[in-house]
């Protein structure tokens, strides 16, 4: 992987639920950088594997992610740990014979495998297992996660939660909002009880277009989603009836910053892989999308702090050189390749934005579980560069701004048609959110 140097000037946001507060001393212009103990670490939050509905064992998932440069991966199968013994029928298995023979090849010692009523089983080994075979200190780390797999009447409601200790049972609950703050609150409970750190974040918000923004603007306690998910079936750019899940997040960050009080909603970028065979095709495979972490250490616990903090940025190939942020600026450098071109987008809401939504309808009139439609000044395009460096500069009522850089260079896999390389900066607080700030 390639050395990227970024400096990072980061608001400091109240870790705790309520209005924003922000001191003085973190106003002031702190630079963060790689080097002098950070590094960049790249990573993907969300995988399936066997032990769900993957159709791969999670040791050969582990080693295509060491193999490919990456730095973290997280397991994060559909509401199970990897952590008891399980046996599994061959044939029976989504990867089958195709995944069986290539496990064998790659470890012909290490496979535990028993004929039972004329079938050959295999033993699935633990994420510690793997882990301590696969992982590489300082240099590759596994993570174990859960895909907290809920539902609201008809709408799935899947929240990933990383590093988790035990198993959190889907929590249900009387809404969409509700079902997804009654999973948010076990998480908070399990970290609290624990005492280790522990991150849950949304997934796939347009997956069955379960959740709308005027249902994630509210939830407390967690400040992550998907902005990117590599899954062909998640719907990222939306349909004529329901937003793209960009324009949700505007909406989400207008409303908790401008209105509710609410802390910063950040994005992140994952793969959602289950097939890892035949790659590229169609299926949700590995390697679309991932966060770049600025970390003191590759461990859970500084990873966990970084993102945190929002010192990592969401990309689908697009890598970042340099990126600036205070309340008064946010410039952002890319790390270029040669004989590509560069959009930078900066986006954002200004103080004064129109609240209130239209509700979206039906042909025959019915309204429809969508994200209501709001005006322009949501998300507003602030200022467009092509190059490989632009800033923009903070006027004084800017709620919130982040950057959006498309390569010219499409995304060698994409999860949907006509898609570029991309790469996502976390959303600045701006001066009007800001209590108190000089203007």
């Amino acid at each position: 992987m390639r050395t990227i140097s970024v400096v990072v000037t980061l608001i400091a946001l109240a870790a705790a639920v309520g209005v924003v507060n922000m001191e003085q001393s973190t106003l002031d212009a702190e630079m963060l950088k790689a080097g002098e103990g950070r590094k960049w670490y790249r990573g993907n939050l969300h995988t399936h594997s066997h032990w769900s509905d993957g159709d791969d064992y999670l040791e050969m998932i582990a080693l295509w992610y060491r193999e490919r440069d990456y730095d973290f991966l997280s397991f994060t199968d559909h509401n199970v740990l990897a952590n008891t013994e399980r046996w599994v029928d061959v044939e029976k298995t989504k990867g089958g014979r195709k995944a069986y023979d290539k496990l064998k090849a790659r470890f012909p010692d290490w496979v535990e495998e028993r004929t039972r009523n004329d079938r050959l089983e295999v033993r699935l080994r633990t994420f510690e297992e793997v882990s301590e075979k696969i992982g590489v200190p300082d240099e590759f780390l596994l993570i174990q996660g859960e895909e907290i797999s809920d539902r609201f009447e008809k709408y799935p409601i899947h929240m990933n939660i990383n590093n988790v200790v035990e198993v959190i049972p889907p929590m249900g609950g009387n809404s969409v909002y509700e079902t997804i703050q009654n999973n948010v609150n076990a998480a908070i409970s399990q970290r609290e009880r624990t005492g280790q750190p522990m991150i849950i974040h949304l997934n796939h918000p347009n997956f069955g277009y379960a959740v709308t923004a005027e249902d994630l603007m509210k939830v407390q306690g967690e400040k992550f989603f998907e902005v990117y998910n590599g899954h062909p079936g998640v719907h990222n750019s939306g349909d004529h009836h329901h937003v793209s899940v960009e324009r949700l997040w505007d909406v989400v960050l207008a409303h908790r910053l401008g209105i509710l009080g609410l802390p910063v909603m950040y994005g992140l970028a994952v793969d959602d892989g289950h097939n890892y065979h035949n790659i590229p095709s169609r299926a949700s495979e590995p390697g679309r999308g991932w966060v770049m972490v600025l970390a003191d250490e590759l461990t859970p616990e500084s990873l966990i702090d970084a993102l945190e903090a929002g010192r990592f940025y969401a990309s689908s190939g697009v890598a970042l050189q340099q990126v600036i942020s205070s309340p008064k600026r946010l410039r952002v450098e890319v790390d270029s390749e040669p004989g590509t071109t560069y959009t930078i987008e900066f986006i954002g809401t200004r103080k004064g934005f129109d609240p209130v939504g239209k509700p979206i309808v039906d042909d025959k009139g019915n309204e429809l579980h969508a994200t209501h439609h709001y005006g322009d000044d949501i998300g507003a395009v602030l200022s467009r560069h092509e190059g490989t460096s632009a800033e923009y500069r903070f006027e004084g009522d800017e709620l919130y701004v982040r950057a959006r850089i498309t390569s010219s260079t499409p995304h060698p896999n994409p999860s949907e048609p006509g898609e570029f390389e991309r790469a996502w900066t976390q959303p600045v607080v701006g001066p009007a959110a800001i209590p108190d700030l000089p203007r």
